[in-house]
């Protein structure tokens, strides 16, 4: 009752940081937490450029740089100029217009960009509410597109071991069973098919006994089968992860032999993030259908794509229900899709690739000897991201402590400590990023 109280005397009064700590560990649901929370998150008053400024100070520290790009969305930095009067102007017009029956030019000039883009092929825009929902529009597309078909047998969905698609119930389905996140929900979830995890490194040479496993693999379940679905060339939540592009390809050339379909996830890969604008680049490839999210609207709000080729369009359109049945309430979002247009235009209008490969030049020499370190196990680098991969469990408390010590904010998990760091992260700050991975793993 007194926060109630407090709150409807006056609800612009602003919260001291113990305040909000408290009220925020009583009443909000953080992610993979427990409620109510057992760790204090850091409160963030403001962000800038690549620093995030704290409401109060953490390790004698009110900044920090931000390593993670909000989860890797944010790859143009904070508070920028042309996304903020991208989201100004809109604003101006309307926040929001429901998309069922109705169209808008943000939605238009953001599809046409997308399809522009992405590999030759992909003709068709579904804009959903997150990248979750984005791997369930493209699932809920290929069972669809069989059904219309008249295969409707066709209905699981094959992947390899490794790794993750999101939170909601499809994608949950395809992470990995055993060492993904979502084993709570075995026996509950629909069974999919699990090949192995692809082998690492992404310029090793390609096994050609892992090639016939998938291919083995396929063909058993081909006739069950509505579709492949994995991560091209970066495995992300489910453990960060590199393979060969040629797996990606021989993915590919497998489901046109089987008759499958091909989804790329590319909700992490997607816009520049491996050096190549898109993962499926890398492979020379175009997916059946491709999710796209995280970076699109650099961070701003949340939106994402799943796009399709006309093959799977029409064969949806021709079915007994000629129409795919999925239209959340802020599809196409205004708001969203005009600030998506415009990150996509300020990432193609400036040096995003030299930017990445500078990222890239930074970590592969602030992370050189880490292999030193007791507990790190392997480096890895591609892209603007860098791994440290230790032989145990990280603390994470220790490791964010370390991190935060040098400057840094970095978010490990599981058994590394890793960086995303955004595009535009000067020298200086990368070179900060590299030393609070080592500390943080050092301690963690």
């Amino acid at each position: 009752m007194p926060d109630r109280a407090v709150s409807s005397t006056d609800p612009q009064r602003p919260l001291a940081p113990a305040e909000l700590l408290e009220l925020d560990r009583r009443h909000v649901w953080h992610p993979y937490g427990p409620m109510p929370g057992r760790t204090a998150p850091l409160p963030v008053e403001s962000a800038s450029g690549v620093r995030l400024r704290l409401a109060e100070e953490f390790c004698g520290r009110r900044e920090l740089v931000d390593g993670m790009s909000s989860w890797w969305s944010a790859v143009h930095g904070y508070n920028h100029p042309v996304l903020n009067e991208a989201a100004r102007t809109q604003l101006g017009r309307m926040s929001h217009v429901m998309f069922g029956g109705l169209t808008h030019e943000p939605a238009v000039r953001l599809a046409r960009r997308l399809v522009e883009i992405t590999p030759e092929g992909l003709e068709h825009v579904f804009l959903a509410d997150s990248g979750s929902v984005s791997v369930e529009v493209a699932v809920k597309m290929c069972l669809q597109y069989w059904r219309s078909r008249g295969q409707p047998d066709k209905r699981r969905l094959m992947t390899w071991r490794g790794g993750y698609h999101g939170d909601t119930w499809q994608p949950m389905s395809v992470c990995d069973p055993e060492g993904g996140m979502h084993g709570l929900w075995s026996g509950v979830l629909p069974e999919q098919v699990f090949a192995g995890a692809p082998p690492a490194g992404f310029d090793a040479p390609p096994e050609a006994d892992y090639v016939r496993h998938l291919r083995e693999t396929l063909a058993r379940h081909a006739h069950e089968l509505a579709a492949v679905v994995v991560e091209p060339v970066v495995q992300g939540a489910g453990g960060m992860r590199f393979h060969s592009p040629a797996y990606v390809r021989a993915l590919r050339e497998l489901c046109d032999e089987y008759d499958v379909l091909l989804v790329l996830d590319e909700i992490a890969t997607g816009f520049g993030r491996t050096g190549a604008l898109f993962a499926a680049e890398h492979a020379g490839i175009t997916p059946d259908v491709m999710c796209l999210g995280k970076a699109l609207t650099g961070g701003y709000l949340t939106l994402a794509a799943t796009l399709c080729t006309s093959r799977v369009a029409e064969g949806i359109s021709r079915g007994e229900v000629p129409v795919l049945a999925h239209g959340p309430t802020f599809m196409g979002n205004p708001l969203a899709a005009a600030v998506a247009d415009a990150s996509v235009g300020l990432l193609l209008e400036g040096d995003w690739a030299g930017e990445v490969r500078r990222v890239e030049a930074g970590l592969r020499a602030g992370l050189s000897g880490a292999e030193a370190i007791p507990g790190v196990r392997e480096v890895r680098v591609l892209g603007a991201i860098g791994v440290l991969q230790l032989d145990h469990e990280v603390d994470m408390a220790a490791a964010t402590r370390a991190a935060a010590h040098e400057g840094v904010w970095l978010r490990p998990f599981r058994d590394m400590v890793y960086a995303m760091p955004p595009y535009v992260t000067g020298d200086e700050d990368l070179a900060a990023v590299c030393a609070a991975l080592r500390a943080a793993a050092a301690e963690g």
